[in-house]
């Protein structure tokens, strides 16, 4: 939806660009102000995408205005002094109508506007953040320090009681926090919570044998037992991938 505001001091002018307005889906008519004073007030109360300002008009002219505004929206000039024609494009004014303005015309200064303000969001959505940084890797406290664990370095996870086992390739890790404050920390991608007690790691995992996940652990099998509040989300998981 583009809001729109008309700024003009003849009501006849005005009452063909409301006309105009309600004939195209997605504009939205905000306000008809009949001066500078007016519209300065309407910008300042609304979110206001496009606004259709005449150049004559008393006490403050369209363009004078325009100069006063710090970060004003879109501008089509509507008037019907073809020699105004270029101070509003110095003025940055997306487009220029001469008055009588036909319906054809108009609509061409719509379609560029909405062209425009299409092509700001999609840079205002490139520029808005910077992607946040992944990592893959955590420190946790363990025996009086924080020691660093690569995500693929991770085995399973074991959660007893108030502390947890992080079983790695060839050593274990015990820290104490919860299954729960773990699994937060953890990429989804790479880890599935398989039971009350057990978080594994994906990628380590060799086979599904009835309600078991077999690991390496140590060079030997490893089996962890499936949850029946989780066997369905896991098994959703492994038919995704499956042949």
């Amino acid at each position: 939806m583009i809001n729109v505001i008309i700024v003009d001091d003849e009501p006849l002018a005005q009452d063909v660009l409301e006309t105009y307005i309600s004939k195209v889906p997605g504009l939205n008519l905000v306000q008809k102000c009949n001066n500078a004073f007016e519209a300065n007030e309407a910008l300042n109360n609304n979110k206001v995408d496009l606004m259709f300002l005449d150049i004559q008009m008393p006490q403050l002219t369209g363009t004078d205005f325009l100069k006063t505004l710090a970060d004003p929206p879109l501008v089509i000039f509507t008037t019907a002094y073809p020699n105004f024609a270029v101070e509003g494009f110095e003025l940055n004014a997306l487009d220029y109508l001469l008055k009588p303005i036909s319906l054809e015309r108009f609509m061409k200064a719509v379609n560029k506007a909405s062209e425009q303000l299409s092509l700001q969001q999609r840079d205002n959505l490139t520029t808005a953040a910077p992607e946040e940084e992944v990592h893959d890797f955590i420190f946790v406290k363990a025996d009086k320090k924080l020691v660093k664990i690569n995500f693929d370095d991770v085995v399973y996870i074991e959660g007893l009681k108030d502390y947890v086992i992080i079983k790695l390739e060839a050593s274990r890790v015990i820290t104490l926090q919860t299954m729960k404050s773990l699994e937060d920390k953890l990429p989804e991608a790479k880890f599935k919570r398989i039971h009350r007690s057990f978080i594994v790691n994906m990628r380590r995992v060799n086979a599904i044998v009835g309600n078991m996940v077999e690991v390496t652990e140590k060079g030997m099998a490893k089996h962890l037992p499936i949850g029946k509040n989780y066997r369905d989300e896991l098994l959703e998981l492994i038919n995704q991938n499956r042949l």
